[in-house]
């Protein structure tokens, strides 16, 4: 006489494979952090500059009577009881905003009052000083340019730009489908995780070989020195002052790209993308795991 035995039979998932990608080698992860540091130091030494003269102008010389287009300013208090105070002023064109507190008028260290465009914690330095902040800006900006030129150099050769940063023609194809997802905040998972999307793609290329060279041009443009050795290109974009007002609007360009920049990696993984700029590995997610099962034999 047979019995018939239940038999327990745990059947174990396979080894699941690491889901840690190496994304980002190291050299991109050391000229990314080089171009970090120089673009922080570039702009806050660059609104110290500014302070000097905080005033934008169109064409050759800031004397040719044109108005400015841009001037941050003070002016006295409109009413009596704030007759003796001083308010700051950002005139645009012929508009007019009342910007004390911000630019213009701000409270400096110790509860002094800054009366210079930007306040004190945006610039390098910390005080008003013409000759420190272009000591410390001329220096960055070729610790900057000989970084991007190595940075060009690494990518083509490499094969990083065409692999890593031009997008196909399927990708262009499906830019609207990566605009509402990222609206949307859906981020990619597994293998698509591996790569950069469309839109990071085209930002990156614009930023890399259209901005970033512009606002390296536009700074040369302002050079005497480069304009009296090579003379006539400067006006090619309409003189020094207007090199200068391109300068300044490129540089608020790059901010606004680096805030969404910094606001796309804290919501879908800050973690995740510093391990992956630090160590170059990236977890692009795991596979569910299978559990046990029983079977009767």
């Amino acid at each position: 006489m047979f019995t018939a035995k239940k038999t327990l039979t745990v059947v174990t998932a396979p080894p699941r494979k690491s889901s840690l990608y190496y994304r980002h080698r190291l050299p991109v992860r050391l000229m990314h952090w080089i171009n970090v540091l120089c673009l922080v130091v570039l702009f806050m030494s660059g609104l110290s500059i500014f302070n000097a003269h905080p005033a934008l102008y169109l064409g050759d010389s800031s004397y040719s009577g044109r108005p400015a287009v841009l001037e941050i300013t003070t002016a006295d208090g409109a009413s009596n009881a704030a007759a003796q105070r001083k308010r700051g002023i950002l005139r645009i064109g012929a508009h007019r905003f009342d910007t004390t507190g911000i630019l213009g008028v701000s409270k400096g260290p110790n509860g002094s009052i800054n009366r210079n465009a930007f306040p004190a914690w945006m610039t390098i330095p910390g005080f008003y000083s013409l000759a420190l902040a272009r000591q410390w800006h001329f220096f960055f900006a070729w610790l900057f340019v000989l970084n991007g030129l190595t940075y060009l150099l690494y990518t083509v050769l490499s094969g990083h730009l065409m692999r890593d940063l031009a997008p196909s023609r399927n990708e262009l194809n499906g830019i609207g489908t990566s605009v509402k997802d990222h609206l949307l905040f859906r981020h990619p998972q597994g293998e698509a995780a591996k790569r950069y999307n469309v839109l990071q793609k085209l930002a990156y290329l614009a930023v890399i070989f259209v901005l970033l060279p512009l606002i390296v041009l536009m700074g040369m443009a302002m050079s005497p020195t480069l304009d009296s050795l090579i003379t006539g290109w400067v006006d090619w974009v309409g003189g020094r002052q207007s090199a200068r007002t391109i300068h300044f609007i490129i540089a608020w360009l790059l901010v606004a790209f680096v805030l969404i920049h910094v606001f796309e990696v804290i919501v879908s993984g800050l973690w995740n993308h510093l391990r992956s700029m630090i160590t170059g590995y990236y977890d692009i997610g795991r596979e569910p795991a299978t559990g046990a099962r029983h079977e009767n034999a």
